[in-house]
């Protein structure tokens, strides 16, 4: 995994070749483990690869009798991600049918007719995120949905698309594990056994982020000055 990022390969191929490299290390080093985990009379070769196969689908269950170490070693594989992967199409599909229907237009233009600058339109952006975790419930919804409604105001000023993932990174990424009823905060609160509120006033990565990235926009205004805006949004 470093070394494809460090070539600057594409992370769904960097991702993948992970996952290809620990198969392939499974069956250099625990071939009988991997046999075993395959749970049928096949030709070694054949189990080998069923056995990578099942491990990546449905995950692996690791026995050692210690508990932390079974946790540990024991995942479940795509099967386990299939929730995640649910909820990501559902937010895109959402966030497909709001564009193409004209109501994500419609969202969006009165918050952009107050973005006289390039500070404004990233404040706004940031406050979008956040209002997004706060009621959508979810963090993907609050990358995905303002990342729509703002890609098109970010292109026609000029402004870099890496300008609205920073800002929406800043913003709909890292407040989700803020908000107690988000999916994000719902889940740390279960795996650290704090409620979200409890540990809201220590996250000062989380708190301080959103505020960070429009004090950046604020301070290099000037290499950032956007295009000329629309007549139509000049009137708004």
């Amino acid at each position: 995994m470093v070394v494809l990022s460090a070539l600057r390969v594409p992370p769904f191929l960097a991702i993948l070749g992970g996952a290809l490299t620990g198969g392939v290390f499974a069956v250099l080093l625990q071939p009988a483990l991997v046999i075993q985990h395959a749970g049928a009379d096949l030709p070694a070769g054949i189990a080998l690869v069923k056995g990578v196969w099942q491990a990546m689908a449905t995950g692996f269950v690791y026995q050692s009798g210690d508990p932390d170490l079974d946790i540990l070693l024991s995942r479940g594989g795509m099967d386990s991600m299939l929730n995640t992967v649910w909820l990501i199409m559902s937010a895109l599909a959402f966030g497909a049918v709001l564009e193409h229907t004209g109501m994500l237009e419609r969202i969006v233009a009165p918050a952009v007719g107050f973005a006289r600058s390039t500070v404004s339109l990233i404040a706004i952006a940031v406050a979008t995120g956040i209002g997004m975790n706060i009621v959508a419930d979810d963090q993907y919804l609050a990358v995905v949905l303002p990342g729509r409604m703002f890609r098109l105001e970010f292109e026609r000023r000029g402004l870099p698309p890496r300008l609205l993932s920073r800002t929406l990174g800043d913003s709909g990424i890292v407040t989700a594990p803020l908000v107690p009823w988000n999916s994000c905060g719902a889940y740390m609160a279960a795996t650290l056994g704090v409620a979200a509120l409890a540990y809201l006033p220590f996250a000062f990565f989380n708190l301080l982020n959103p505020l960070t990235s429009i004090a950046a926009a604020f301070l290099l205004r000037r290499t950032m000055a956007p295009g000329p805006v629309p007549a139509a949004q000049s009137r708004a």
